[in-house]
């Protein structure tokens, strides 16, 4: 099920790092946040309870392994899990590493710029793909 007018339904939405049947796990281009990611659904549903139980599941286990292979690779000082589908009614997760420097902390990242802060993280992308294929890896 898509819906050619949503863009997570026409598109990947970024670079992938993972992806299998139900899902994938994609790097969000944004220059303040290295490491942000978001866990999409495939299936274009709005919210959670949409999925059957076990989709939940399986969800929310690729939530966390985005969450702990940014805390394996990048070593964050927080990290922002978020559901919201306000503007794109598309199930999708946003996975954002947080710093005490970066330009929004400790408020969220839609909030007043704090400073100014570009941290470089060369070579995420391929370190927090490979922890995800170990992690996410079906038997």
């Amino acid at each position: 099920m898509s819906d050619a007018s949503c863009p997570l339904c026409s598109g990947d939405g970024g670079e992938v790092l993972w992806r299998d049947d139900r899902l994938r796990i994609i790097a969000v281009d944004d220059a303040d946040y290295p490491g942000f990611l978001r866990v999409i659904w495939n299936a274009h549903v709005p919210e959670m309870t949409d999925l059957s139980t076990a989709d939940r599941a399986h969800c929310m286990e690729a939530v966390f392994a985005a969450e702990a292979a940014l805390r394996s690779v990048i070593s964050p000082d927080k990290i922002n899990l978020a559901q919201f589908g306000n503007v794109v009614p598309h199930l999708h997760w946003h996975v954002i590493p947080r710093f005490r420097d970066d330009v929004h902390f400790p408020n969220p990242v839609w909030g007043a710029r704090m400073r100014e802060c570009r941290r470089e993280s060369p070579g995420w992308r391929m370190s927090v793909g490979k922890v995800l294929e170990i992690a996410l890896r079906r038997a």
